[in-house]
């Protein structure tokens, strides 16, 4: 059964080639079976060039940059370029009233000016390789799933503690084609990563949430980061002692700049698709969890959004906050327009009756796809529970110390608890998080089932009188609502069991997680692992079904390369977008009013001027500077900063989002409409040189013609 899987995703991936559409992300070990059709549209260097274990390759001047987003190396002496919203968190806790980082931007001038980021690491993938045969050795055919997944789990923690050789490097196996294929991913992880530069928020979060998902772009989302590594060139924990990292191979950086038709790459680790999902789950996307999400995060939004307005600190408290609860609103609801315009519902369930006609006369897969529909309903009331516990009740912040101190009572000792939460106060207030917690608990309790719903609450809220009385009493009366009550409650074992037992916060705390364990998580695990469990089976059934379909795996983020060509598209009837944006859109846009919309004066003052020195270019007729462009690559999020590369290798851009029109290609990808987002590397040059005036740092980088 395994080895013919294999020899059906070998012919897969090898008559893949002749797909003529830009979709799919593709592992880079395996990227030669790509290679004839990249070269069909223009690439010019080998798959030796992109993924290499016996030399320095393109690889090398990737990483994962926090676990949630790529950066690329642009210098020798680990100069990292990533998208400012990458970077957001970073400068936001470097940032105060004093020192707005977001509002004026941040430039070191000398290596002692680089900021420290205790916690953020990057990862530079060591190897890939493909051991299916190892994890699945000694599994047998009639083994029950149990057994199945404890002799896997066994042979995973023998393959990655040997592949981490004692602690030098991170490990794991991550599953493809929902386990019929499993790779293993061994990385290299530096500790000591420091802010250089990033320019103001009003060019590198240009149009806010407005223009978010958005094209026309105008958005210099860029920032700047150096790794630092010991005299060994190794990882190292920050120490003034450290040194600039010195790469394998760092990109060069084109300033050609982009033609429509232009061969692009994207090369990063995007996150998480699902391509070969059943309609069940499509419709439970579109139908269900977009619309209760989206709602839900509005009513956060329009809190935070009418405080920060109210206050300049409270803008810089909450302003990583904001932006990320507004990132995937925005998102889903794009997804949910282009999910419903594609009608991916239908199209999926005339698919699959096509398949079970085929499927029936085969025993094998007669049942499963029956059988997935079954398990998807027999998921989805705790999947809808799961959904209105994740966006309601955790969205309110005081559950972050309602967790440490949990966790201190588990463990019998307070020690470290105030430490864990110093920096949730510093972007704490009392009063939005008291008002998001009223509409939260008002929505949990209005739309979801009673036996999902805490008896505490239920009860609590009766004997206040409503939602709103019982909020307010548990924000006058819980410790957690200020960094003093808190260290208070946390001083020693006694007075966190105190609190455990009074505080009216931890006791909705307490309730809430009890009835999550027992009534939600365990049965929505395991219906997961059902669905998961057909999965695999129906993975095998549909290549198959489907001989001329091409076959990727799905995003996990794990490395990938990408690819397509620079081109604008139709959104709509009689509507045409051309692939680049420049420096007059900007002005065009530019309202000192609104914050997102209000640039520099000496943004003004150089596009009055005219003075672009070596960044500008002549567009219809007129000297202007580059500022973003579009290509058909296909990305999702973890593609945040993916450097965008021509034909050579060459760093064109640095990704950051898709159109709005785009973001269902998590689930259905439409050549005709998708478009990647980038900043154009020529804007970041001009920024850094004329906005930071840290052309210092263009002088690291390498840059060709």
């Amino acid at each position: 059964m395994k080895n013919r899987f294999l020899l059906i995703l070998l012919a897969g991936l090898l008559c893949a080639a002749r797909a003529s559409a830009d979709e799919g992300m593709w592992l880079p070990s395996l990227i030669g079976n790509r290679i004839e059709d990249m070269r069909s549209k223009g690439f010019r260097l080998t798959a030796e060039d992109i993924y290499s274990i016996n030399r320095a390759s393109l690889k090398d001047a990737i990483v994962h940059f926090g676990g949630g987003c790529t950066g690329e190396l642009v210098s020798d002496r680990g100069l990292l370029l990533t998208n400012h919203h990458c970077g957001y968190s970073q400068i936001q806790s470097h940032s105060s009233v004093e020192h707005d980082y977001l509002t004026d931007g941040f430039w070191a001038m000398s290596p002692e000016q680089e900021l420290p980021n205790p916690g953020l690491t990057v990862s530079f993938l060591v190897r890939m390789e493909d051991v299916t045969g190892k994890v699945l050795k000694g599994v047998k055919a009639d083994d029950d799933e149990a057994a199945r997944r404890a002799k896997m789990g066994a042979n995973i923690e023998r393959i990655t503690e040997k592949a981490t050789e004692k602690g030098r490097y991170r490990a794991s196996v991550e599953a493809l084609y929902y386990g019929n294929q499993y790779f293993l991913f061994v990385y290299n992880v530096y500790r000591d990563v420091r802010l250089v530069a990033a320019p103001p928020s009003s060019i590198g979060k240009f149009g806010g949430d407005t223009d978010n998902w958005m094209w026309p772009r105008h958005t210099g989302d860029f920032s700047v980061f150096r790794v630092y590594a010991d005299k060994n060139n190794d990882p190292a924990d920050y120490s003034p002692d450290n040194v600039p990292y010195r790469p394998k191979r760092h990109f060069t950086v084109s300033t050609r700049g982009v033609s429509e038709g232009d061969f692009t790459m994207i090369y990063g680790f995007p996150g998480t698709t699902r391509e070969y999902v059943t309609s069940d789950y499509v419709d439970y996307t579109l139908n269900f969890a977009d619309p209760v999400k989206i709602g839900l995060r509005t009513r956060r939004l329009d809190v935070i959004s009418a405080a920060q307005q109210a206050d300049a600190r409270t803008r810089i408290q909450y302003a990583s906050k904001h932006a990320n609860i507004a990132n995937a609103w925005k998102k889903w609801q794009g997804e949910s327009l282009g999910l419903a315009r594609l009608g991916t519902v239908g199209k999926k369930r005339a698919y699959e009756e096509r398949f079970q006609q085929w499927a029936r006369s085969r025993a094998e897969y007669a049942d499963v796809l029956p059988e997935l529909r079954k398990a998807y309903a027999e998921w989805r009331p705790y999947a809808e529970a799961y959904d209105y516990f994740s966006e309601a009740f955790s969205a309110i912040e005081l559950n972050t110390p309602a967790a440490v101190m949990a966790a201190a009572a588990k463990a019998g000792t307070a020690e470290g608890a105030a430490a864990r939460v110093a920096s949730f106060y510093k972007n704490y207030d009392k009063d939005i998080d008291r008002t998001i917690a009223e509409a939260m608990l008002a929505e949990y309790l209005e739309h979801v089932p009673a036996r999902f719903v805490p008896a505490h609450l239920t009860q609590a809220v009766a004997e206040a009188g409503g939602v709103k009385q019982y909020v307010a009493f548990v924000y006058q009366n819980s410790a957690l609502t200020s960094e003093a009550m808190f260290r208070a409650a946390t001083a020693n074992e006694t007075s966190v069991a105190d609190a455990m037992r009074s505080d009216p916060f931890m006791t909705l705390y307490t309730a809430f997680r009890r009835m999550f364990e027992e009534s939600v998580r365990e049965p929505y695990v395991a219906g997961n692992a059902a669905i998961n469990a057909l999965y695999s089976r129906y993975m095998r059934a549909l290549m198959e079904f489907d001989t001329e379909r091409t076959f990727y795996p799905d995003a996990n983020s794990t490395l990938r390369v990408a690819y397509g060509r620079v081109g604008g598209y139709r959104p709509n009837d009689g509507v045409y977008h051309r692939h680049y944006t420049t420096l007059d859109g900007i002005i065009e846009k530019d309202d000192p009013t609104v914050y997102d919309y209000d640039i520099p004066q000496s943004l003004r003052d150089i596009y009055a001027s005219k003075e672009y020195g070596r960044w500008g270019v002549e567009c219809d007729g007129r000297v202007t500077v580059p500022v973003a462009f579009i290509a058909s690559n296909h990305t999702t999020g973890g593609n945040s900063g993916s450097p965008v590369l021509d034909a050579d290798g060459r760093l064109l851009g640095i990704n950051f989002d898709r159109t709005w029109v785009s973001t269902m290609s998590d689930i259905e990808f439409d050549p005709e409409i998708c478009r990647n987002i980038a900043v154009d590397i020529r804007y970041v040059l001009f920024v850094i040189d004329k906005i930071g005036g840290a052309g210092y740092l263009i002088d690291e980088m390498t840059l060709a013609e």
